[in-house]
């Protein structure tokens, strides 16, 4: 699963073992994780990451993405920051879930970076390492096309992206509803956070049925701030 940089010799990759879904286990809303498999159900509640997860990640080479990711650090978000922090922040909340692939987690460190750099150097991404076709095209699965409107993006996703894909767009859109609690405009509050009921929770409840319960519960909390015109 992990990929190696293609000048770095032919070090093999770990072979990670299937995993076997314990009974008491968080659900996934029907996804098979396969190799987006959970944290030990057992460490969860503590934080805790095992050793073979740690192992894993240690083999990802990330390092390559990230450095792609900065060339974001000039490009600021609507709630303060940069879309650098948010690449590293998706990242952060796909870690908190459990996801340890390394396909998902390379094209979250650069996921938006094709929009937001329309003429961003393709071969920069697909010259990396072994996986980087791979993560080449799930950014483009999470990627808007010209041609659509926001709702057939999400909507594209929704009925056509792969299980990564709808992962990803889940974690990317916590991201962003979280950072909403920054933002003061009324009006594009409601707008998005009406978006996220109908275009993203139909995704997450196919994708990851946890990460739904959190949208929910940041929906919720944002129209109550709406609600009190943020006198609480």
């Amino acid at each position: 699963m992990n990929g190696k940089p293609r000048e770095g010799g032919s070090v093999k990759a770990p072979v990670v073992p299937e995993e076997s879904t314990a009974p008491d286990s968080p659900t996934t809303g029907g996804f098979d994780p396969g190799p987006l498999a959970p944290f030990h159900p057992g460490l969860e509640d503590e934080g805790l990451m095992d050793s073979e997860a740690m192992i894993r990640l240690k083999e990802m080479h990330l390092a390559p993405y990230i450095q792609l990711a900065t060339t974001l650090v000039g490009k600021r978000r609507r709630s303060g920051g940069n879309m650098f922090r948010h690449q590293i922040d998706t990242f952060g909340i796909l870690m908190d879930y459990g996801y340890i692939d390394s396909v998902l987690l390379k094209a979250s460190v650069i996921h938006d970076l094709l929009e937001d750099v329309p003429d961003f150097d393709r071969d920069a991404i697909l010259s990396i390492d072994e996986e980087s076709p791979e993560v080449y095209k799930l950014v483009l699965e999470v990627t808007r096309r010209p041609i659509e409107s926001k709702q057939q993006f999400l909507e594209r996703i929704q009925r056509f992206g792969s299980k990564r894909a709808k992962v990803l767009k889940c974690a990317d859109r916590i991201s962003n509803i979280i950072s909403l609690g920054y933002v003061t405009d009324m009006r594009f509050i409601k707008r998005y956070t009406d978006e996220t009921e109908a275009l993203i929770f139909p995704i997450a409840q196919s994708a990851d049925k946890r990460m739904l319960e959190e949208l929910e519960e940041l929906v919720a909390s944002r129209r109550e701030n709406l609600a009190t015109k943020f006198e609480i």
